[in-house]
């Protein structure tokens, strides 16, 4: 199944996707929830349930013109991988490590496919990085690699957008992440039964202005997502829709020659095998 968040009338709605439409899960059952990590949280007769009623739904909203949100509401845990593909460390001049270099990123700082990137008035340079995301879709404490892909309800895209003069002024790179809406994660959520296992072996591709400057496949992934969630595991207890966003391949703006970075007026695509593009354009930030 495919999941949407998108506005209506001004108000979040999920909904699944059948074809170029879209179904709202009010309109399958009234008591289901609105927001994908408590219709994760329910389990799998949940889904099993929109699955088998989504078909007899009347009410259809054409996917063409919908204002997109991201698929998570408000993930309690948004857990980032750094240096998580050889190549993109290697052209950071760096190490490929030993063990993950995790970070955190909170939702204010991504948008929704088609929504406008942010670049603050303070940096010029903010990079793109095209990456993809595995979302927990159960509780998992101390699990094991081998039964570790259980826990994880579905994928989607995420620009991992960055500044880079911000992110390296320390050796923790939070603040260069977390800039206000200079991320964007989407279009879709895609359960995992849709995909082969761990989403391993799809194609990722990042354009900018038409420009291919990103082309990996995710089995090309250091830790895989098996991997990772074990070890996020080891430390805290995952939750239904806590996001683990598994890192970015090479190709990324500041380590070219010369380094490339978005600007106003540019777009962004982004575009994982079978989980769809993730488009954004780039806008200057307002004053004051």
């Amino acid at each position: 199944m495919r999941f949407v968040r998108h506005l209506r009338n001004g108000e979040s709605e999920l909904c699944v996707r059948l074809g170029q439409e879209l179904v709202a899960l009010c309109d399958i059952d009234a008591q289901l929830p609105g927001s994908l990590e408590r219709l994760l949280a329910l389990g799998a007769s949940a889904l099993d349930a929109i699955g088998r009623g989504a078909g007899a739904a009347r009410r259809r909203t054409p996917v063409q013109g919908a204002t997109y949100l991201p698929p998570l509401t408000h993930p309690g845990k948004v857990i980032c991988v750094g240096l998580n593909y050889a190549d993109h460390a290697a052209e950071a001049q760096l190490k490929s490590p030993d063990y993950p270099a995790f970070f955190a990123r909170f939702t204010q700082s991504f948008v929704g496919h088609g929504a406008a990137l942010v670049r603050p008035r303070i940096s010029d340079k903010f990079d793109y990085e095209g990456e993809l995301v595995a979302v927990v879709g159960r509780r998992a404490r101390a699990v094991s690699r081998a039964r570790a892909l259980e826990c994880v309800a579905g994928y989607t895209v995420f620009n991992d957008g960055s500044i880079r003069d911000y992110q390296f002024k320390s050796t923790q790179w939070l603040v260069g992440k977390n800039f206000d809406r200079t991320g964007a994660c989407g279009p879709e959520l895609v359960t995992a039964d849709e995909l082969p296992p761990g989403a391993s072996g799809l194609k990722l591709q990042t354009r900018l202005n038409g420009e291919l400057l990103q082309n990996a496949n995710t089995r090309d992934m250091l830790f895989d997502v098996a991997s990772l969630v074990a070890l996020c595991s080891e430390v805290l207890q995952l939750e239904p829709g806590d996001m683990i966003v598994t890192g970015t391949p090479a190709g990324v703006g500041f380590a070219r020659k010369p380094p490339l970075f978005m600007a106003p007026g540019d777009v962004c695509e982004i575009a994982i095998e079978q989980l769809g593009t993730l488009v954004n354009p780039v806008v200057a930030e307002s004053p004051g």
